[in-house]
């Protein structure tokens, strides 16, 4: 299991969101997806690095909508125009060539795509 922060803690303890519950459900499963994740909160959402680095981050803005970012730290690394990353479950969308994002529109959503996520977590911080 990753390691939880007693920021997120209260940033969670203090969230009103409609998707709340998929924001703790999936938190849970990123944080059991690695020991060596961490977590702490960023664009006023919680976090989550490997290695020091960034790497997938929650977006609750605007309200209602719940998405990760899957990330590879704060700059364009060098290596992006020939990164490439495969999403079997075709769950991400692809803003940049080293960004993607997945969407869920409701907890139905969360619940249907857990697994897939904490499979596509784990090899992301391994990129």
């Amino acid at each position: 299991m990753g390691t939880p922060s007693p920021d997120v803690e209260q940033y969670l303890t203090e969230l009103q969101h409609p998707l709340k519950d998929g924001v703790l459900q999936l938190r849970t499963a990123i944080l059991a997806c690695d020991p060596a994740i961490s977590e702490h909160v960023k664009w006023n959402a919680p976090s989550f690095r490997h290695g020091g680095e960034d790497r997938v981050t929650f977006r609750l803005q605007p309200r209602g909508r719940l998405q990760l970012i899957f990330h590879r730290g704060a700059k364009v690394r060098a290596d992006s125009a020939g990164f490439t990353f495969d999403d079997p479950a075709g769950l991400m969308t692809w803003p940049a060539p080293d960004r993607a994002v997945i969407d869920f529109p409701d907890l139905t959503a969360v619940s249907a795509r857990q697994a897939q996520v904490t499979t596509l977590v784990k090899r992301w911080v391994q990129t």
